[in-house]
């Protein structure tokens, strides 16, 4: 499994909260079209106005099919500038059952 984590930097507290709760919203849809992803963290510095987002793919196929989509995306409103996509291979994911869900 891999993680394509992109850093957002330079956004607003405002324009941060606003795109979570957007995120929130529409992740029951699943990935945009284009995307193959498993799924999706996002990790909000609003005081710092950075963000991280984290999809998850199941192949390294996946995440390549899922690119030019990704790049084609325009992000929300005061998220800020992308400054960095980097991608990582996943050797832990867990979640803990008895914790509730954040947002």
């Amino acid at each position: 499994m891999l993680a394509r984590v992109t850093t957002w930097e330079g956004g607003t507290a405002e324009g941060l909260h606003t795109a979570s709760a957007t995120m929130r919203e529409n992740v029951s849809q699943g990935p945009p079209p284009g995307v193959k992803s498993t799924g999706i963290t996002m990790l909000v510095d609003a005081a710092g106005g950075r963000a991280l987002m984290i999809g998850m793919f199941e192949t390294e196929a996946d995440l390549r099919e899922s690119e030019a989509a990704l790049q084609a995306m325009n992000p929300p409103d005061g998220i800020g500038t992308r400054t960095a996509t980097d991608i990582y291979e996943v050797v832990v994911d867990a979640r803990m059952q008895d914790d509730p869900p954040v947002g």
